[in-house]
């Protein structure tokens, strides 16, 4: 099954689905700045583009592109920004 989510007004984009592995989903951001928060933690890895974050306990951002990932830990949150579409794939854990 595969579920579609969508948030900060359609800037964001994701398609969820299930693995052997666990959940995933793999999504598109818009430019701009966004706040996520998590239940469970994460790996996110990017696909395309440039994703600069920072992590709930963090204090500098930190820049990632193609094919690179960073943990988020669960039941925190996170701050992205991007200029440019970027997509990613976010795996549950």
């Amino acid at each position: 099954m595969i579920q579609v989510n969508e948030y900060f007004d359609g800037t964001v984009k994701s398609l969820a689905y299930q693995t052997a592995e666990g959940k995933s989903s793999v999504g598109v951001i818009n430019p701009g700045t966004y706040k996520f928060g998590t239940g469970q933690p994460e790996i996110m890895t990017i696909i395309e583009g440039k994703l600069t974050v920072l992590l709930q306990d963090a204090t500098e951002w930190q820049s990632y592109t193609k094919g690179q990932a960073f943990d988020v830990p669960g039941n925190s949150s996170f701050q992205v920004k991007t200029e440019e579409q970027t997509s990613y794939l976010c795996q549950y854990r």
